[in-house]
């Protein structure tokens, strides 16, 4: 064995203390906060929850029970559903109840979305969705049976301290068809999600020594299990004193240990290490309560809880710090702080930075209650141009400026700047890049072709024929940024909504997105088959487009869209429809008919009455040609390419 791999795992051996662990009585100061440590792990089980099957609803709800322990924090929220065949996704109303203040990034390619929050409590950037203001309620029945007028609930789930949920609204064939919430469920693959680490500094312990503490809460079912945990340190010390791992969990969970770092290790059950699988240490009984493992960690003499993780049962956990203490590396001796910015978050407050643009100038609003939710005071809030100065209310700062003053760059029609925030607790500005685009000189354009040459628009298509689209901007500018957003072919009324484009992708296999045009203009192809019952003979075809510039400090959603003149195929040049064909057949068939009548006449009475032999005359049945008849044309209202009642 490797001389520093015996010595990590000798010194990895002694770190038991002969000490026996005692919880503290009293409650240990400790403000826990979000650090900057990496947990791998993603686990389906939530502290409450339910699934079910709503096959006939128009829109499915979703409720999402987030509780958070700091004043602000991040949440990476991603919707997914799978491809279906070009049809179009259901509509999804996500609701969010938060305790606290969080600021929302949001994915959700492609989902027609609705999201009801309190706008008091979520934050986000420019999102392409409905909002609807969240009403107070006071208990959690209160708020589901709001959801329940407002369409099917598909998933109910409570998270405490998520760093990122994946919600998939692919609906299990295995789930009830009511959604009744359930303790300590497992949402199966509807739902994933990842706890965010948490750290403080413990209040009058003097040194350098750091905590690392795991807390595995209880499962559904108590059977045993073994959990491996990887703690991987950047730091540089290798004394063994230096760190402590605590890990706490039911007594039916023992644990497997692998770390990079010399350390003492703490824990509820048998541990063994990972490069000794099969020497077995005993554990102790330690706290189950937060302030019972963080007062455990100050009794091992611990100046900095550095992570503080609390997960669902669990297989293997990995846990990540880029640094010594994560950044809360304490003073030899304990100082007090007494400035009020010391947990102004400046990553928080630059996403702020969301200016408005109009036609003749950019706008930011900054909210003062938010500032303060995030420990931050502002001294000043300026454009590039430090005397254009930001108007102080008494519940907000106004920055505004036209696009030809305070330091304003105009290029091809988009207009750049930066805005400077001076902070109270920092010697040194923060800076943002912002961008507006002047859309009052820039035309959106919508062509259809009729070949994949794009030289012809044209205003009038076959059906059975494929369409090529062109959307373009003029005039065309190299700093701004265009995306296709969805595309549809309205008939008319009476008929289905053919959707061609919907979230950035091809909804059939009759649509295909073409490369752009050599000066970027965006192309796509569809094909238009078949007969439609009742035959339309015009259609509006519509896109959707996103324009922001390269920094994307904002976007501008804009619609454009044509009217199409639509025919038959090519019987119609010959003067023949589908009712001309139809009457033709028939017609044929009556002549016919007659014909044969007086023939069979004409032959039974000029025939010799002594040689007529008896006749079975056999008949097709006018219904049965009918029938014949019908389901030809039926068959011509669906093909692989339909969307709607299209062939």
């Amino acid at each position: 064995m490797d001389r520093g791999v015996l010595c990590q795992a000798m010194a990895l051996l002694l770190v038991v203390c002969s000490l026996g662990p005692t919880s503290l009585a009293e409650t240990v100061y400790c403000d826990l906060q979000p650090v900057d440590s990496e947990v791998t792990y993603v686990t389906s089980q939530v502290s409450e929850g339910c699934v079910a099957q709503i096959p006939d609803a128009t829109l499915e709800v979703h409720v999402l029970f987030l509780t958070f322990l700091g004043d602000v924090s991040r949440l990476e929220l991603t919707l997914q559903t799978s491809k279906q065949g070009g049809i179009r996704p259901r509509e999804v109303l996500l609701i969010l109840s938060v305790n606290k203040s969080i600021f929302l990034k949001l994915q959700a390619p492609g989902i027609p979305l609705q999201l009801a929050y309190d706008s008091k409590l979520v934050f986000h950037e420019a999102l392409d969705a409905n909002i609807t203001q969240l009403p107070s309620f006071t208990t959690k029945d209160q708020l589901l049976n709001w959801a329940n007028t407002q369409g099917s609930i598909a998933s109910v789930a409570e998270l405490s301290n998520p760093q990122s949920i994946f919600l998939r609204l692919d609906q299990a064939s295995s789930s009830p068809f009511s959604c009744n919430l359930e303790p300590q469920k497992d949402m199966g693959h509807t739902l994933g999600w990842t706890p965010k680490a948490w750290g403080c500094r413990l209040e009058g312990v003097a040194g350098h020594k750091e905590a690392h503490i795991l807390r595995i809460l209880p499962g559904p079912e108590a059977s045993p299990r073994t959990v491996t945990v990887k703690l991987e340190l950047s730091c540089a010390w290798r004394d063994t004193d230096a760190a402590v791992l605590i890990l706490q969990g039911p007594p039916y969970v023992s644990w497997l240990i692998e770390a990079n770092h010399n350390m003492q290790i703490w824990t509820t059950g048998e541990y063994s290490l990972k490069i000794f699988p099969d020497r077995i240490n005993p554990g102790f009984q330690l706290p189950n309560t937060t302030q019972g493992l963080l007062g455990e960690a100050r009794r091992l003499n611990a100046s900095v809880v550095a992570s503080f993780v609390e997960l669902p049962v669990a297989n293997d956990v990995s846990l990540r710090t880029h640094s010594c203490g994560s950044g809360l590396q304490p003073s030899p001796t304990p100082v007090e702080i007494t400035t009020p910015n010391k947990g102004c978050n400046q990553e928080l407050l630059l996403t702020l930075i969301q200016p408005k643009c109009s036609s003749d100038g950019m706008t930011l609003v900054l909210k003062k209650d938010l500032i303060s939710t995030l420990l931050c005071t502002i001294k000043s809030l300026t454009f590039g141009d430090s005397s254009c100065q930001a108007k102080e209310t008494e519940d907000e700062f106004v920055l505004s400026s036209g696009y030809s003053s305070c330091g304003m760059e105009v290029m091809e029609n988009v207009v750049s700047n930066e805005v400077v925030i001076r902070l109270l607790s920092s010697s040194s500005p923060q800076r943002k890049k912002v961008q507006c685009i002047n859309t009052d000189s820039l035309s959106l354009q919508l062509g259809l072709y009729l070949s994949p040459h794009f030289l012809q628009a044209s205003d009038t298509i076959e059906l059975g024929q494929q369409g090529f689209v062109q959307v373009s901007v003029s005039p065309s500018i190299p700093e701004l940024m265009i995306q296709l957003e969805s595309c549809q072919l309205n008939l008319g009324p009476d008929m289905e909504i053919v959707e061609l484009i919907q979230g950035q992708e091809a909804k059939s296999s009759c649509v295909s997105l073409l490369s752009p045009s050599p000066s970027g203009d965006i192309r796509f192809s569809f094909l238009l088959r078949g007969y439609m019952v009742p035959m339309p003979t015009t259609g509006i075809l519509s896109c959707s487009v996103t324009m922001h510039p390269r920094i994307r400090s904002l976007e501008v959603h804009k619609t454009v869209s044509t009217r199409l003149n639509i025919i038959s195929t090519s019987l119609h040049d010959k003067g023949l429809v589908l009712p001309a064909v139809l009457g033709i057949t028939f017609g044929a068939f009556l002549i016919g008919a007659l014909l044969t009548a007086a023939l069979w006449y004409i032959y039974s009475h000029t025939r010799h009455p002594g040689k007529r032999e008896p006749v079975v005359a056999v008949a097709a049945p006018a219904s049965s040609e009918s029938s014949s008849t019908n389901h030809s044309i039926g068959s011509t209202q669906s093909t692989p390419c339909s969307t709607s009642s299209m062939a």
